[in-house]
């Protein structure tokens, strides 16, 4: 999956780390969260800006960090 367009690094903001669409939430937010057994219906209704596509990027880009 091509996240490269989604997932967004800017040294300002949430200390550099790898947010969504410029977004303040982080991949290792949406991580955490889905870790913590919270479904991802749930997690779209807690935060509506995030998209299903957004959850499946989060997961993408851990699989590809974790494959280094």
């Amino acid at each position: 999956m091509q996240y490269q367009n989604i997932i967004t690094i800017e040294p300002g903001k949430r200390g550099g780390k790898p947010c969504i669409r410029g977004m303040r939430i982080t991949v290792y937010d949406v991580l955490s969260y889905l870790a913590s057994s919270m479904a991802s219906e749930e997690l779209l209704d807690d935060f509506p800006y995030l998209t299903q596509k957004d959850i499946l990027v989060c997961l993408s880009y851990g699989a590809d960090r974790e494959r280094l």
